[in-house]
């Protein structure tokens, strides 16, 4: 049986969600940054080892999260080179800090990232690259002015996907992150942490607010590709 929501519900999820929002950000901001030039260079190359680098990009697709999230966390340990490397610029460790969540979110949700950039990228018609090309733009040139914008339709939906999977991780950042109010809880594990506890009224709350944001996300989604293929069309 429910019990009434707590007076003080804005702050009692307030930080957890703020953070959240924060976590998602970043870790899109930071797969913008890194993904897409690698998406392109998935779209163009002729590499023989193309076929193994999609396949380990789409790894945490098929993983289980816990098991990306322990070699991770294997990876960011204290004891581990790169752990250490950080303790020793820092003075802080890696892992249970936010740092350490941004990492294995990016990690975790380069696919979304990376997948539906290079399927934009593939599907660009190449004349007005190559006319461009011809004229005497430099390759960053064509890359910036014309196949950017040509793939508008990937990048939406691969930063909205890319947030939105941040957003709903639970495995990986549980291992990484634990559960520190304020600097790793995230909306997923409070949600754990509440029906372990019976609570619920929180737990029924952050739900439906999951449940409503993946329902609008993907409505946009598919509203957006609609009326890109469309004006395409």
């Amino acid at each position: 049986m429910l019990t009434e929501l707590p007076p003080d519900l804005l702050v009692e999820l307030g930080p957890t969600l703020w953070l959240t929002v924060q976590l998602a950000a970043a870790t899109t901001l930071v797969l913008f940054l890194i993904g897409t030039p690698f998406a392109w260079w998935l779209a163009n190359t002729r590499n023989v080892a193309k076929p193994l680098i999609e396949a380990v990009t789409a790894l945490p697709l098929v993983l289980p999260p816990t098991v990306l999230g322990f070699y991770l966390l294997m990876l960011m340990s204290p004891d581990s080179p790169v752990g250490a490397l950080w303790v020793n610029v820092t003075g802080q460790t890696l892992v249970f800090s936010f740092e350490g969540l941004l990492i294995a979110s990016v990690i975790y949700s380069l696919p979304f990232m990376v997948q539906p950039l290079q399927t934009a990228f593939e599907t660009i018609d190449r004349q007005p690259l190559e006319a461009a090309a011809s004229l005497g733009a430099s390759p960053l040139d064509v890359f910036v002015s014309i196949a950017c914008p040509l793939a508008m339709r990937g990048f939406v939906s691969a930063g909205i996907l890319s947030f939105a999977h941040t957003i709903g991780e639970f495995g990986v950042v549980l291992m990484v992150g634990g559960s520190i109010p304020g600097e790793t809880r995230v909306v997923s594990i409070a949600l754990y942490e509440y029906v372990e506890t019976l609570r619920f009224d929180l737990a029924h709350t952050l739900a439906l607010i999951l449940v409503a944001f993946a329902l609008v996300v993907l409505t946009c989604v598919y509203v957006f590709n609609r009326r890109a293929a469309v004006r395409v069309g």
